[in-house]
């Protein structure tokens, strides 16, 4: 087995760009400063497993971006006024802000327990109203806007461009509307930057009369103040290719004269549920923040991390146990030598010394089922060294797994789980270690089988050693 000699910067990192449509090189703007923006949730309820989907595979890229160049910034908005917060504020009959800065906490808190990284900016559309404002005065200057009805429009038919993201065809789409159009539009594709709000609805002040921002204006705007004009790679979820990341391609195109906003274009594939799209409707409407209070965030990571960032992942109870005896499996490993690996899991590791092949299958376009896949093979020939351990080699584990966000946790307090009312405790399951052990030992085996099935049904995993019992919570 080769370990860490290698150093990360001797990769290469490959990603698929989704705007050339062919996994690409990533070569950087600038080498010294990477720049990365990630569209952001829209605060108004609990963050959903899809909303989780691209937040994790972004983080994996985000680490991946920090190891291989000496500085990155990661950009991920909040969309805090929109027409579902102020629908939930006036059917709530509390204040947005109480809405968004309560939604908000929570979303972040439950992004930090799926062991996610905090990008290095979170800006709020609110705060950059100026911003936007500005936006839109360019575009009507160039001619790529125009005021109707108390509204401003981005006119599609001056992108010559447009379509260049998701492929579609600007007259096909034209001609293929089959939605009735609003009648201040000239076209059925020109897009709202800006609308009027009434005087009892969050708006501001601007040169057409009290209003808010259209939704794809936000993202141009806030990518330029903090990322420039043009930068390195724009992410999100696959269903923000069209109309989403078009338009801000389109607006940003036209406002700063450049056929280039974001370099690469990166977007994750969908989440369905038993098989189905989830929805409320369906009543297999997930969010993270109720699974948070019966799983690890870890385990809930584990299992995104089990399929390509670019195929549909479907979430099952089944995949969701499944992911759980496969990450205990490896904290197993890490059990089996507490006092090294606790020992090691309190150290600054450098990033170098994670696993070549393991960060090989990172770089290859966030391959993580294959860099999983790795450490299990890791830890297998951490299992089968019996006691010829090579603490090298149990460090490369350990410092693969931190790296994508796993080891969170000492082995000894993993299988330590909370104790719900009606699991047994620790001293029950001992009693009944015990009292099997005894069992065993006056050949009362039906007795002995009948301990081990109870045990079972608990969720207790039991195992005969040469050093006596030894069990977890599974």
């Amino acid at each position: 087995m080769t370990l860490n000699n290698s150093h990360m910067s001797n990769h290469k990192l490959h990603i698929y760009n989704t705007l050339s449509r062919t996994k690409e090189e990533f070569k950087p703007i600038n080498a010294d400063h990477v720049n990365m923006y990630v569209c952001g949730p829209t605060v108004y309820d609990y963050a959903h497993l899809g909303n989780a989907r691209p937040v994790i595979v972004f983080d994996i890229l985000y680490r991946i971006l920090q190891g291989l160049f000496p500085k990155v910034t990661y950009a991920r908005n909040i969309t805090d006024v929109d027409d579902k917060i102020i629908a939930k504020s006036q059917a709530s009959k509390r204040s947005i802000l109480d809405i968004t800065t309560e939604t908000t906490k929570i979303y972040q808190d439950d992004m930090r327990a799926l062991n996610n990284l905090d990008p290095t900016i979170q800006p709020k559309a609110t705060e950059h109203i100026k911003e936007m404002i500005a936006l839109v005065e360019t575009l009507l200057s160039k001619g790529f806007a125009y005021e109707s009805d108390n509204h401003v429009l981005f006119d599609v038919t001056k992108s010559h461009n447009y379509g260049i993201l998701s492929g579609r065809k600007l007259e096909d789409m034209i001609a293929g509307a089959r939605v009735e159009v609003a009648s201040y539009k000239k076209n059925a594709g020109d897009f709202i930057l800006w609308k009027p709000s009434e005087k009892d609805i969050v708006g501001w002040d601007s040169p057409w009369g009290y209003g808010r921002p259209g939704w794809h204006l936000e993202c141009s705007a806030m990518s330029e103040k903090y990322l420039g004009k043009t930068f390195d790679i724009h992410g999100g979820g696959h269903d923000l290719i069209f109309p989403h990341h078009e338009n801000e391609i389109a607006q940003s195109h036209c406002a700063n004269g450049s056929d280039t906003y974001a370099k690469y274009w990166m977007h994750n594939g969908h989440l369905m549920v038993e098989g189905e799209k989830m929805s409320k409707s369906l009543g297999n409407f997930i969010t993270v923040h109720e699974l948070l209070e019966d799983t690890k965030g870890e385990i809930l990571r584990f299992l995104m991390l089990g399929t390509h960032y670019r195929k549909p992942i479907d979430w099952t109870k089944k995949n969701l146990q499944s992911a759980k005896k496969s990450l205990n499996g490896l904290y197993k490993t890490l059990n089996n030598h507490i006092e090294i690996s606790s020992s090691i899991l309190k150290e600054d590791l450098d990033p170098n010394l994670i696993d070549d092949k393991f960060f090989k299958a990172l770089t290859n376009d966030l391959n993580t089922p294959l860099a999983m896949a790795r450490l299990h093979e890791l830890s297998n020939e951490i299992n089968n060294s019996g006691n010829n351990l090579n603490r090298d080699l149990l460090t490369s584990f350990i410092a693969s797994g931190k790296f994508i966000g796993l080891f969170s946790e000492d082995p000894a307090l993993w299988f330590k789980v909370e104790v719900k009312e009606s699991d047994l405790t620790d001293d029950e399951i001992n009693n009944l270690i015990s009292e099997r052990t005894t069992a065993k030992s006056n050949r009362d085996f039906a007795r002995s089988d009948e301990i081990r099935d109870l045990l079972k049904d608990n969720n207790i995993s039991i195992k005969d050693t040469a050093n006596g019992v030894e069990w977890h919570r599974v």
